[in-house]
Formats: C-alpha cells, sequence, structure tokens
C-alpha cells in the first residue's frame, strides 16, 4: 500500500510540474512580439496552434492532480475531512477549480474568438488591416490570464509542499508575493535567465 500511496503522490506533483507548461507559453508570447508588430500567418498560426493544443495537457494534469489529491486524503493520514479542516488543503482544492475555470474560460471563449479573426487569412493572402487591432485585445487578456494561471500554479506548490509540515506564515507570504512577482514578470518581459 505503501508503494501505491508514494506513487500517487509522484503524479500528483509531477502534474503540477507539467501544468507550469504555460511559462513556456508566455516565452513564446513574448518571442513573437520580437518579431514586430506585423502579422506573420506562419509565425502567428504556429503559436496559436501551440496555445490551442495545450488546453488538453492542461485538463489532464488538472484532472490528474484533483484525482491524486482526493486518493492521497483517502488513504492518507489526514484524510478527507483535511478537505475543510485544514487551510492549505482547502485553498490547493479551490485553486485547482480557479485553474479549471481559468483554463475553460481561456478555451471556450477566448480562443474561438482569436480563431475566427485568423480564418480570414491564410499563407499568402493579404491581411486585413483591421486584424492586428481585433486580436490585440483578446491576446492580452489571454496572456494575462496565462500569468495568472502561472501564478496560481506556483501559489499551490507553495502550498502543497507545506500539507505536512507549514512554514512560517511570513514566508509563505513571500513566496506566494515572489510568485506574483514571477508571474507579473513572465507577463511583460521575455524570461531568458529563468527567475533572474
Amino acid at each position: 500500500m505503501e508503494i501505491f500511496y508514494d506513487l500517487i503522490r509522484f503524479f500528483h506533483v509531477i502534474s503540477f510540474v507539467f501544468m507550469c507548461v504555460l511559462l513556456f507559453n508566455l516565452i513564446v508570447a513574448n518571442e513573437r512580439i520580437l518579431l514586430g508588430i506585423s502579422f506573420n500567418y506562419d509565425a502567428d498560426r504556429h503559436i496559436e496552434n501551440i496555445i490551442k493544443s495545450g488546453v488538453n495537457w492542461c485538463y489532464i494534469n488538472q484532472l490528474t492532480i484533483l484525482f491524486s489529491g482526493l486518493l492521497l486524503l483517502v488513504l492518507g493520514d489526514i484524510g478527507i475531512e483535511a478537505l475543510w479542516t485544514e487551510w492549505i488543503v482547502l485553498s490547493k482544492t479551490i485553486i485547482i477549480f480557479i485553474l479549471m475555470g481559468t483554463i475553460s474560460y481561456v478555451h471556450f471563449k477566448l480562443q474561438p474568438k482569436i480563431e475566427s479573426f485568423l480564418t480570414v487569412v491564410t499563407t499568402g493572402s493579404e491581411v486585413p488591416d483591421d486584424l492586428i487591432l481585433n486580436l490585440k485585445p483578446y491576446r492580452i487578456l489571454r496572456k494575462w490570464m496565462t500569468s495568472f494561471y502561472l501564478f496560481l500554479v506556483i501559489a499551490a506548490i507553495v502550498l502543497g509542499i507545506q500539507v505536512y509540515a507549514t512554514f512560517n506564515p511570513l514566508l509563505t507570504i513571500i513566496l506566494i508575493g515572489l510568485a506574483g512577482l514571477f508571474s507579473i514578470k513572465a507577463d511583460k518581459i521575455l524570461i531568458r535567465f529563468g527567475w533572474i
């Protein structure tokens, strides 16, 4: 039983790590900015395909986190009642549902709108004058939501390593604050050297 529990814990942790793939989406979006303001169909289509296909990755990881987390509670020492008696477990549970809502909003609301603007353009075709102006607010909102998502993932990791032994509350606040600053940085500038 101990091996099974450790295996569940491994999948729980690795799924959180894999959800940081959105950091790479932010890096790609910031790399795209380096190409300039003009619309480049091949580059823009490629980036949109990467972003669009990432939703399945996110949902699978989120569901793995949710179900493995519940199994860890049921099979572990703290029990399922930790969902409402332990603030860290409750916070992580709320975060996973916010993450699911965030990715669903991007996938079902923002991405279809972006795709609808891109359907009028193909390789070598004339780019409508208003295309970039129409795309920009949706891409900015999606990028901001991706940064928010990244912040929540890092915050959940900070909380997750405290399920069995909590940090000093000040350290938790500082780490979550740093997660916020890093997420803002990832949204605003191209990150070339990790945390730096």
